[in-house]
């Protein structure tokens, strides 16, 4: 916590810059103010000489910008609420979505259009050049992941109010000093005033005039152009992608996955994503994203109401198959959850692991830590088919057959089709048979 002294306007006059820095390098805050006394809000290692203006401020969170290549042309502004953030003259931006992704070392095999490293480093030295040169900049420090034992810590830099009061709301609240002390925190930069034609003018091609985003995985690194901060679908597809390592590494299982809270029990649940938008009043989070750690289950980003919930008494993977290979409710070993976990089949299609976005770890070391964690924790697994010819369920059938088949003795998985075969070729995998899922997710 940073201390505070209020600094008379007699006093004022007496404190020399050697005091203030010396001040400063140890959290402590000099607020120096009208004779009325007025309260004046300040942020730790924030230095105030407020006699009509600012003459010094937030000393150490200047060379801390300074070390991401933004350097403070006026005010920078730390962790603002809503409120302060529209007295700044913050507003509610328009909604959009679909504006162009660039990923640069993500896994290769679709998703989104690849950034050549010359081209992002170019990219982030015109938009923090950019961001230097506004006079009022706003930081907001977050956390993606509502659990303390593996989520990511995230610096937003920002040239506007508005983006930053939309931004901010994505991210869990995070301890001062958070962001400093994190081994790998996560940096985005956010330039709507940049010129349209950024992207063309580097070499991307990107004709968007909306904006467009671009991250670097191995930089831990996110810029948003233009409007792109309001298409919040694929800014949190990107934030994942970025987190998604980090998560992994420090022991969590990040998932596509939401949750079906029945008074006691937690379900988690794999599905299409028109299944979750069928019956998304029942489900938890509003996004799909899910971090299963080593006794509970957190969110990725801010759901505005529970963080943590405990462990899923079970598991569900929704897949689809019209042709009636897969029965309408099946248990499932671990092994064999892990498989259709995996394949993601969903009638002819594939959806590793049930995501379709940017996949930044290995989908087959996630299915192989998914598999022991529901060994270790002994945790029952289902399958359960929504398009089983005629009797297609959506919904809330969905939440329905959910909690009644945990009460109901279900067989365990077995192939209507029994000559069905494990075909791999480069575009084609058929898991309907699931004979040997353990070998092929052996360690």
């Amino acid at each position: 916590m940073s201390q505070c002294f209020n600094v008379s306007m007699s006093q004022r006059l007496n404190a020399s810059m050697s005091q203030c820095l010396s001040a400063s390098a140890h959290n402590i805050s000099i607020i120096c103010h009208r004779l009325t006394d007025s309260p004046l809000l300040v942020l730790p290692t924030t230095i105030f000489f407020f006699a009509g203006r600012v003459i010094d401020y937030s000393y150490g969170l200047n060379l801390a910008l300074a070390g991401k290549g933004v350097i403070v042309k006026d005010q920078a502004f730390l962790n603002l609420n809503s409120s302060q953030l529209q007295h700044k003259g913050a507003t509610i931006a328009e909604s959009l979505s679909g504006l162009p992704l660039l990923v640069r070392g993500h896994v290769p095999g679709g998703g989104p259009s690849e950034i050549s490293k010359p081209h992002f480093t170019k990219l982030l030295k015109q938009v923090t050049n950019h961001i230097s040169s506004i006079s009022n900049i706003f930081v907001h420090d977050g956390a993606i992941g509502s659990s303390p034992k593996c989520d990511v810590k995230v610096r937003l830099i920002s040239d506007n109010p508005s983006a930053m009061l939309s931004l901010s709301h994505m991210l869990w609240e995070t301890p001062t000093r958070a962001v400093s002390q994190d081994s790998c925190p996560l940096t985005v930069y956010v330039a709507t005033s940049i010129s349209p034609g950024i992207g063309e003018s580097i070499g991307l091609g990107s004709k968007e005039n909306d904006g467009f985003i671009a991250a670097d995985i191995e930089r831990s690194s996110l810029i948003l152009c233009g409007k792109a901060f309001s298409d919040s679908n694929t800014t949190k597809e990107a934030l994942a992608a970025l987190s998604w390592p980090v998560i992994f590494a420090r022991g969590g299982l990040p998932l596509s996955a939401r949750l079906l809270v029945s008074g006691d029990s937690v379900v988690l649940l794999f599905a299409p994503k028109r299944t979750f938008k069928s019956c998304r009043d029942l489900l938890v989070p509003s996004d799909a994203g899910v971090i299963l750690y080593s006794n509970g289950l957190g969110f990725l980003f801010q759901t505005g109401g529970s963080n943590l919930f405990k462990l899923p008494a079970s598991v569900f993977l929704a897949s689809s198959d019209s042709s009636g290979v897969i029965p309408s409710v099946s248990k499932l070993s671990p092994g064999q959850a892990a498989y259709h976990f995996l394949a993601g089949y969903q009638n002819g299609k594939f959806i590793p692991a049930y995501n379709k976005g940017t996949w930044s770890i290995d989908p087959l070391e996630l299915a192989k830590a998914f598999m022991s964690k529901l060994k270790d924790d002994q945790i029952s697994s289902y399958l359960f088919n929504v398009n089983g010819g005629e009797n297609n369920v959506n919904g809330k059938d969905f939440a329905k057959v959910v909690q009644s088949t945990l009460s109901e003795n279900i067989p365990p998985f077995q192939a209507k089709n029994t000559h069905s075969k494990i075909i791999s070729t480069k575009n084609h995998l058929n898991p309907i048979s699931c004979d040997h899922s353990i070998e092929l997710l052996k360690f």
